[in-house]
């Protein structure tokens, strides 16, 4: 890749208040890409934004609820008014409510589902126009590796998961003619936010490590610099595709 390969380019990151999301403004922003941060954490994402601008790199802060339509279509006028055309679009935000099916409200289970796949349909939606007709595009769905396989608890999670698996493909197809990619990345364990309920049990955590062959929880970092080569010229060629970064779990 080239220095500041992404140098001038408008990233938009959901989730991007902290873990994986944080890790991938970061990596985008050290790319040269100006960063457009989007969660409900006011807060947390004003710490990101403070990060990248100690990088010497631009971002501004937009606090929104991506799973809600009218909150999707006034972040797309806001982010256009500030910052210009989206040319990277990461969906990043996702909740995952671990319990049996029989302990599941329909409330729980629709948020995952609006959380985990409504907001990247209503993200797309709003954001593909700012790509089109400029030949180039990226854009990047973290779906999980809860999209090939599956524990016990994860019904909602997985089944969230795995319908964007196909949302991902499908839309790919939809805007090759475009040359936007549209690309999955199926995290295993990381060592995020999210899983610190997980990293605190020592038998959970043990239980974990025992099925990642390379026996060690993945870093944000690695998801984060495979998020930057998927956005370069040089990954033009893939779409369509979900690049698995789980340290050998679904080999097994």
């Amino acid at each position: 890749m080239k220095p500041n390969e992404l140098q001038g380019k408008v990233a938009l990151v959901t989730g991007a208040s902290k873990g994986l999301g944080k890790a991938m403004a970061l990596a985008l922003a050290k790319a040269g890409a100006k960063l457009a941060l989007v969660s409900r954490d006011e807060k947390l994402l004003a710490e990101t934004a403070a990060a990248i601008a100690a990088l010497g790199a631009e971002a501004a802060v937009f606090p929104a609820d991506v799973s809600e339509e009218a909150q999707v279509l006034a972040l797309e006028k806001a982010v256009a008014e500030r910052l210009g055309r989206v040319a990277i679009l990461v969906n990043n935000a996702g909740i995952n409510l671990r319990k049996a099916i029989t302990e599941f409200t329909l409330e729980e289970w629709n948020r995952v589902q609006a959380t985990n796949v409504t907001s990247v349909f209503l993200m797309c939606r709003a954001f593909v126009p700012h790509m089109q007709g400029r030949g180039y595009g990226r854009i990047l769905n973290l779906t999980s590796i809860m999209s090939h396989v599956s524990l016990p608890g994860r019904t909602a999670y997985a089944t969230s998961k795995t319908a964007l698996l196909g949302f991902t493909k499908s839309l790919a197809l939809e805007l090759a003619p475009d040359a936007i990619t549209v690309n999955g990345i199926s995290p295993g364990p990381f060592a995020t936010e999210m899983n610190q309920p997980l990293l605190e049990s020592a038998e959970l955590s043990q239980f974990f490590l025992s099925r990642i062959p390379l026996h060690r929880w993945g870093q944000p970092a690695e998801v984060a610099e495979l998020a930057v080569f998927l956005c370069s010229e040089a990954a033009g060629f893939i779409t369509g595709t979900d690049i698995v970064i789980d340290g050998g779990w679904t080999a097994q």
